[in-house]
């Protein structure tokens, strides 16, 4: 190691950075980070001043594209020397040439998603590290860019489903699973660094092992099949001793996801379910390529309630998708008031370069697609609000993510029914007695006693 960089790191090179995009693109970011700590390099959240700067891009909807391609400029505007990574950078335009070098053709280096080595490959070429890494300079969990108190944990890389809205399966690739050892040793290294609540994310994570045919796996010595059902049991059995949380997210709902449930009201993992339903018309999902009937779906959803009743459900649709007749969108309507859903956001349908529906019959005027969105919010919003009424007076276990004077003014934080970021909060009222201060990263009791908007108001016990 330079002796100069170790008695002064101020010294070190600098790398900013910008991570754009869902949880997935979130983790392939802590990877990168992580790798850019381990071998010396100091990173920052800021682009004036670095030595070069890292952009983790997403490509999935136009407003995704939109911000970060104003990303990559801003980056070039400021320091001048940039390496794109992400969804975009996988992304072609109508001529076929990389879409963000033919718009920033000044760029260093473009790479797909989930590219550490690339990323690293292209640091090293602009930038040399400098020292060999060392393992002990980074924490044995790596860097996160969550709070402390919760992480992410990606099981799975791509997808086997070729929808056709969604052109992530050409940028990411097929459904690649983890080995399931390599995965729990992850959330062990996570839940002793901290953390207390692990959000599992994938693009498909009812999928699993579905690559790996099931194949057996070890964890300390333990044989354990690579399946969505041993490996939620296992990070339950791991969270148990630490009192943390496990939340599935990106969960499809195949017939085997029913074998979850019963893990759930055994509190084994939370009682939420984040299901990309997209439509309840069965026709429209044939058209989408979805893997499961509109009619199945209520069923299914009915029987996991009957076995949890406390089961939360999140879930996001498409309005206007080509070809979705007033019958089919008013059928959408009933199946979001049925089946309950505590949490459903919509996005008018929005072409995506590449994908399939474009080519499809009868597409929706854009007018029409963003009416029928509204209308949806506006009977989403209904269901929601009824279902956060009926939680008043409930006594809920809520982990704290901000804490004013140890709560004697008040925090916030989250229970089983609110996921970081995407649902809502519970607004803690401030505590009367010195006994029951908190901190963030906490698990305190609390009573709701107010249901405001997608807000809960809740005393602390």
């Amino acid at each position: 190691m330079n002796d100069t960089v170790a008695k002064n790191p101020q010294l070190a090179p600098k790398v900013g950075f910008a991570s754009l995009g869902c949880p997935k693109a979130l983790t392939d970011s802590e990877l990168i980070l992580t790798q850019l700590s381990a071998e010396g390099y100091q990173t920052s959240k800021t682009f004036e001043g670095a030595d070069l700067v890292i952009v983790n891009t997403c490509g999935f909807i136009d407003d995704a594209v939109k911000e970060s391609l104003d990303t990559i400029s801003e980056a070039l505007s400021e320091n001048g020397k940039v390496i794109v990574t992400g969804c975009l950078g996988a992304k072609t335009g109508e001529d076929g040439d990389n879409l963000v070098r033919s718009l920033h053709p000044s760029v260093l280096a473009v790479t797909g998603p989930h590219a550490t080595n690339e990323v690293m490959d292209a640091v090293h070429k602009y930038l040399p590290k400098p020292h060999d890494p060392f393992t002990d300079l980074v924490p044995p969990q790596g860097i996160k860019l969550t709070p402390r108190h919760y992480a992410y944990l990606k099981i799975s890389e791509g997808c086997n489903h070729r929808c056709t809205f969604c052109i992530i399966p050409s940028m990411r690739g097929d459904l690649v699973s983890r080995p399931i050892g390599e995965v729990l040793n992850e959330a062990k290294r996570l839940f002793d660094s901290g953390v207390k609540e692990l959000l599992v994310v994938s693009q498909d994570t009812s999928a699993y092992g579905v690559d790996t045919k099931y194949v057996m796996g070890f964890h300390e010595g333990r044989p354990i099949k690579t399946r969505m059902l041993d490996l939620v049991r296992a990070l339950g059995e791991l969270a148990q001793p630490y009192g943390a949380w496990v939340r599935l997210h990106y969960v499809y709902p195949y017939p085997h996801v029913d074998e979850i449930i019963p893990l759930m009201a055994e509190g084994l993992c939370l009682p939420y379910l984040d299901v990309p339903l997209q439509h309840s018309h069965p026709d429209v999902l044939k058209r989408m390529k979805r893997p499961a009937s509109g009619e199945k779906n209520l069923d299914r959803i009915q029987a996991w309630r009957a076995v949890c009743p406390e089961l939360i459900i999140r879930s996001t649709f498409i309005a206007g998708f080509p070809g979705e007749t007033e019958a089919e969108f008013a059928h959408l309507l009933d199946f979001v008031k049925e089946a309950n859903i505590d949490r459903a956001g919509c996005f008018a349908y929005s072409p995506v370069d590449g994908a399939v529906a474009n080519q499809l019959d009868n597409p929706i005027p854009q007018a029409l697609r963003e009416e029928r969105q509204a209308r949806f919010m506006a009977v989403a919003e209904g269901v929601a609000q009824a279902r956060q009424a009926q939680r008043v007076g409930q006594v809920v276990q809520v982990l704290v993510d901000k804490a004013v004077a140890l709560g004697k003014k008040g925090g916030e934080g989250r229970s089983y029914a609110e996921a970081p970021e995407i649902d809502g909060v519970v607004r803690l009222l401030p505590v009367e007695k010195s006994s029951k201060t908190y901190k963030t990263g906490d698990f305190v009791k609390a009573t709701i006693v107010e249901a405001n908007g997608h807000d809960l108001i809740a005393s602390v016990n």
